[in-house]
């Protein structure tokens, strides 16, 4: 029988300063054109974000009091990738920390994949994650970088098929972004909503065939064709340039909506119902996204809350964010097993998915 890859536990981080409010402000502030500033007001306060988190201090600051994003300057990319390095570290090691991991369960591990698209250096976050957690020096490495929000999925599928070949492999699955590193300094309306979105997080999850935690039964993707404009992600002067179309969510809806229609074994829902699965983990972009799905599959109205919760309190941390909902649900499991579906889009514009089953509380 082929081994089936379990996420045993979730360990989530954060960075120390709660910053929603004060970058709304200071963004506002930027917009000389009241019309412009009042739609990105109302917009803001419908986007269903309370808070979001970074390691820049809520006056626009970086922690070591140096200023950052000022009037009068923003930081280039080089300035931008030595706070990753400085920082991304250290969040990762929180995160594992969260896991409960002793020395001889870090010692076991046997695989380690990493997700991020918001830094590079080398050596790799991968390097300085199995050094400051005190891996195995031979353990097998694994990056995903640069596939943006659905890297979560792209990561647990890594882990699934290792799981799959060596059953008594031990994964431990980082992902890790620092989104509030690429504000942008720009007067479009569009692109500054669109970074109003984001904040940092990181998560570690443990993936080994021992049947606890989340079942990750299959895998799938899927691109909406002649959509490739509607979600980029570039490297610029000022750090990470990314362009999320206003047209996204309509894309995702029409799309979702056809393949319910369509019905095909070969689709995302593989012939199934939404009805027929209990739990949804969507990947929470925005609350235009999380609404375009729920239209599109025709979801009940609280199908998902749990994905709407993660936005409301940390925003979209990227690659971070569907672990985040996926701890959530693991946290908030019950007496009874429960089948689920996941799905997150990025750039492409593509949708990954995989279904999984949320094993009873032991």
């Amino acid at each position: 029988m082929t081994a089936v890859a379990h996420i045993n536990r979730i360990g989530t981080a954060l960075p120390p300063h709660q910053v929603h409010d004060a970058f709304v402000g200071y963004v506002a502030g930027t917009i000389a054109d009241e019309k412009h500033r009042k739609v990105f007001e109302r917009m803001v306060a419908r986007a269903g974000i309370e808070r979001r988190f970074s390691y820049l201090r809520p006056d626009g600051r970086v922690s070591d009091g140096e200023p950052f994003y000022a009037v009068d300057g923003w930081p280039g990319t080089a300035e931008r990738m030595s706070r990753y390095e400085a920082w991304a570290p250290e969040l990762a090691m929180e995160a594992i920390g969260a896991l409960g991991l002793d020395i001889g369960e870090r010692v076991a591990i046997t695989h380690l994949v990493v997700a991020s698209c918001t830094g590079f250096m080398a050596p790799g976050l991968d390097q300085i994650i199995m050094a400051r957690a005190g891996l195995n020096p031979g353990v097998e490495r694994t990056l995903v970088g640069f596939m943006g929000c659905y890297a979560a999925v792209n990561a647990l599928r890594v882990a699934h098929h290792i799981v799959r070949s060596t059953p008594e492999a031990r994964v431990l699955v980082v992902n890790l972004e620092l989104c509030t590193l690429h504000f942008q300094q720009t007067d479009d309306l569009e692109r500054l909503l669109s970074m109003l979105l984001f904040g940092d997080g990181c998560t570690a999850a443990l993936v080994t065939a021992e049947p606890e935690g989340i079942a990750l039964n299959d895998f799938r993707a899927a691109t909406i064709a002649e959509t490739a404009g509607s979600i980029t992600w570039r490297i610029g002067g000022q750090g990470f340039d990314m362009h999320l179309g206003g047209e996204v969510p309509g894309h995702i809806g029409r799309a979702l909506a056809d393949e319910l229609a369509r019905g095909a074994a070969d689709g995302l829902l593989r012939a199934a119902k939404p009805g027929d699965y209990d739990l949804w983990a969507v990947h929470a972009g925005g609350r235009s996204i999380l609404d375009a799905v729920e239209q599109g599959f025709g979801l009940a109205p609280d199908a998902l809350d749990w994905s709407r919760g993660v936005l409301r309190d940390f925003g979209n941390m990227s690659s971070a964010t569907l672990m985040f909902v996926l701890a959530r649900m693991l946290a908030g499991r019950g007496d009874a097993d429960r089948s689920g579906f996941a799905i997150a889009f990025g750039p492409g514009l593509a949708a990954e998915s995989f279904r999984f089953t949320l094993l009873a509380r032991p």
